[in-house]
């Protein structure tokens, strides 16, 4: 009653696959990707992007926190308000995580959703390599 539903799932099914192989290296690797889906799944709203308009309205900043990998970039690109923001918006990624490349892809997603619109983005980010990705 105490342990978490996913970590349930997780030994269900890694017995039920050894018992229908006969084979625990095959049930582990299947209970091993069950686990990273599940994980994925539980992680993959834990970025938060904020807006803070400047006072005279000639720019927003958009603060991203969290885990940016590819479960929660999908949900990034629909979290900025391309249509009413002012003509330049800064992104500022000082306190994300970014895991894997899907991540950097939204963002240019994004970029590229903001230049179909004229208006500049300027990503602020502490990793230097990540500016030249850009």
């Amino acid at each position: 009653k105490r342990m978490p539903a996913g970590e349930i799932t997780v030994m269900v099914v890694t017995v039920a696959v050894v018992v229908a192989t006969h084979n625990l290296a095959i049930g582990v690797v299947v209970g091993s990707l069950t686990a990273m889906m599940i994980f994925a799944r539980r992680v993959a709203h834990l970025a938060n992007v904020t807006a803070c308009v400047d006072p005279d309205g000639r720019q927003v900043v958009y603060a991203v926190t969290g885990e940016l990998f590819f479960a929660s970039s999908n949900d990034l690109v629909y979290q900025f308000n391309y249509g009413e923001d002012p003509d330049d918006v800064v992104i500022d990624l000082t306190d994300a995580h970014i895991w894997d490349a899907s991540s950097v892809a939204a963002l240019d997603a994004v970029e590229a959703k903001y230049a179909a619109r004229g208006k500049t983005v300027t990503i602020a980010t502490p990793y230097l390599w990540l500016r030249y990705l850009m």
